[in-house]
């Protein structure tokens, strides 16, 4: 099984092109499963299947997680069926657990300007912070998208950064004034320290700066203005996508502009904007219903 495992993630990285991410949550996914059925891949049943994803909500996981290792499993099964190596696909049967569907954090307007003020004063950590801040709201990135730019990457007259998405995929993304003025600002910083490091954003070693170091980043400052609750870099993507609904901006704009392949994935905003105009109107119509 072991074997077949290696082969498929290798599939998946030079085929399919899919990220660093998603090649160690599925290797994780495959040895969890190739140690509880302990059996070749063409002794797996749709039983088999079944009583791993049963087992995993009763060991505590959540059913969304469940569902994510079923489909790391349903999609090695297919490749191997593909491949010739079984009969049929066992897990193209079993149903994924349903979960709760939860809508997107965002942010206010105001909780996110108090935030992207929070990186004051001069130097380069106080620079880089406030620009990584910035290009969040201002663009959209998914926190790997911020960890892997390069100085290539970055066009400051057009006022444009080029991104590497999911299945490395790429995307030219407006950069708007405060953070086009954050980012020149930083990079004057990042030029007196002296680095020679391709990557824009770096640790003050010198190194490329990881994506947890980003998310500590943002929980820093979120923190700092008073902002509870479990915030993070996808948590500016969020409000970046909510804004732009809110302002009127077409769902297949902001479908673009956050690099989705399916209009389906973005459509979860359209909720978020529900609930917006519902507000608005509870509090402005004159014939809505008001708390006393």
């Amino acid at each position: 099984m072991k074997k077949h495992i290696g082969n498929f993630l290798r599939y998946l990285d030079i085929q399919k092109g899919v990220s660093e991410h998603t090649l160690r949550a599925y290797g994780k996914d495959l040895e969890e499963f190739a140690e509880f059925v302990k059996k070749g891949p063409d002794e797996i049943e749709l039983i088999d299947v079944r009583a791993f994803v049963a087992q995993q909500i009763k060991n505590g996981l959540s059913k969304t997680t469940a569902g994510r290792r079923l489909a790391a499993v349903r999609s090695f099964l297919k490749y191997l069926y593909r491949e010739g190596y079984i009969q049929a696909n066992p897990a193209k049967l079993v149903s994924t657990p349903k979960a709760q569907k939860l809508l997107p954090k965002f942010l206010t307007v105001d909780e996110t300007f108090s935030l992207l003020e929070q990186p004051s004063g001069i130097g380069f950590m106080k620079a880089r912070d406030r620009a990584i801040l910035e290009l969040l709201y201002s663009s959209g990135l998914r926190v790997s998208e911020v960890a892997g730019l390069t100085m290539e990457d970055i066009n400051t007259r057009e006022a444009v950064v080029r991104v590497k998405g999911k299945g490395k995929k790429e995307r030219v993304l407006p950069v708007g004034s405060k953070a086009l003025d954050a980012l020149k600002t930083y990079l004057v910083e990042k030029l007196l320290l002296k680095r020679r490091s391709t990557t824009v954003f770096i640790n003050r070693r010198g190194g490329r700066l990881s994506e947890r170091g980003i998310r500590r980043i943002v929980v820093k400052y979120a923190k700092q203005v008073g902002i509870d609750g479990n915030i993070g870099p996808h948590t500016m993507r969020h409000t970046f996508a909510s804004h732009l609904l809110q302002s009127g901006a077409d769902l297949r704009v902001i479908q673009e502009l956050l690099g989705h392949t399916s209009l389906s994935t973005t459509q979860k905003y359209t909720h978020l904007d529900l609930t917006h105009l519902m507000d608005v109107y509870d509090k402005a119509h004159p014939m809505a219903d008001k708390d006393e």
